[in-house]
């Protein structure tokens, strides 16, 4: 046999095989599609059917052991089922929560008042301690992933970085900013207490810049309004009046985390990487290769797409260094709000000591 027929062979064995790794890939893909409608299809496919059997006759003629069936159906047996479905996928299994909710609305939706007792127990006992049981999850989470880092030598560890980690495992990442920022909110205002004293690579910003008194300020102003205004709407509405103190007090409260925050996380140099943070309101971090100058500046300065402050206060808040940057970078705000920047402008308590220690990193990194 000669070597142009072997090589013949050899060519239409390969293009075979080609031929059936596509098949198999579409094969892949078409299982992956037909999946994803079970796991999404069966549940809704159930709540569908808990809809019609609550509008219809039958439920008319025997309420009280249908009620309680759909209620079970609606708040177990859907999120039990879509668990088991994607127990073996990349879907994170707390997304099982938000359905048993959904099935919560669902069932004060189609069934009358009357027969809404076992939906109000789980409302007012069981969802408050699901919740809360979560909570606790990501925050002991969070601690062991500090802990772990801390063990193998990271002494620098942050609570809200860890915490972001912890939420990425285990939450769909559209809920994973509003979700760590509710947290931390509550975490640095009201338990971490303990003192922080600031290590040779750490720089504080909030003791000379007045955010403090601002901050504080605001809180004084909203919790006097908050009581005057509660006393009127009440002679108008006491659901109004109580809706809008609650929104108040909650924004005091989440004012209050912010403040305490800025003492829990100050700026950090560290492996070559500067990591700018004003509370958990604005992050970024800053490659030193980066770094075009530094400038100590109080002189206003105009902001714009490409220039900004780190203090999510802008021109409330004074400002005593410039960085610029030899490419753009990303500033981080609240609820995970991305914003470009090539110039950045910020408040450090100790400006001389920084700028030496950045140019000095800076230099040494240009010289390797």
């Amino acid at each position: 046999m000669s070597w142009g027929i072997i090589l013949d062979q050899m060519f239409l064995i390969l293009k075979s095989i080609h031929r059936i790794n596509i098949r198999v890939k579409k094969m892949e893909n078409i299982l992956k599609s037909y999946s994803k409608l079970l796991i999404f299809g069966i549940p809704i496919l159930i709540i569908g059917l808990m809809i019609l059997i609550a509008k219809s006759s039958i439920f008319a003629t025997n309420p009280n052991s249908l009620s309680v069936g759909i209620t079970f159906d609606l708040l177990i047996t859907v999120p039990l089922i879509y668990f088991l479905l994607i127990k073996k996928t990349n879907i994170p299994k707390i997304t099982a929560l938000p359905l048993m909710i959904l099935g919560m609305l669902i069932g004060f939706m189609i069934l009358p008042t009357s027969y809404q007792y076992y939906l109000d127990i789980f409302k007012i006992w069981a969802l408050p301690v699901i919740e809360l049981s979560i909570v606790s999850y990501v925050i002991y989470n969070a601690n062991r992933a500090i802990k772990r880092y801390k063990s193998i030598g990271n002494k620098s560890s942050d609570f809200f970085i860890a915490l972001k980690n912890t939420c990425n495992d285990i939450l769909p990442k559209s809920v994973v900013m509003p979700v760590v920022t509710e947290i931390a909110v509550f975490y640095y205002g009201f338990v971490y207490w303990k003192s922080r004293r600031l290590k040779a690579n750490e720089f504080s910003y909030h003791k000379n810049s007045g955010t403090v008194s601002l901050l504080m300020a605001i809180i004084c102003i909203v919790a006097i309004e908050t009581v005057t205004l509660h006393i009127l709407l009440l002679k108008w509405s006491a659901t109004l009046a109580w809706i809008l103190t609650f929104l108040s007090v909650y924004s005091g409260i989440q004012l209050f985390g912010f403040l305490k925050s800025m003492y829990k996380r100050p700026i950090l140099i560290e492996n070559n990487k500067l990591y700018l943070r004003y509370g958990i309101m604005n992050e970024t971090v800053i490659d030193v290769e980066n770094i075009d100058c530094v400038e100590i500046s109080s002189k206003d300065i105009e902001l714009d797409k490409t220039t900004r402050k780190l203090s999510f206060l802008g021109e409330l808040e004074s400002h005593n260094i410039i960085i610029r940057l030899k490419e753009e970078n990303t500033l981080t705000g609240l609820y995970g709000i991305k914003r470009k920047y090539k110039n950045l402008v910020l408040h450090i308590d100790n400006q001389t000591e920084f700028y030496d220690r950045i140019n000095a990193d800076v230099q040494r990194v240009g010289r390797s």
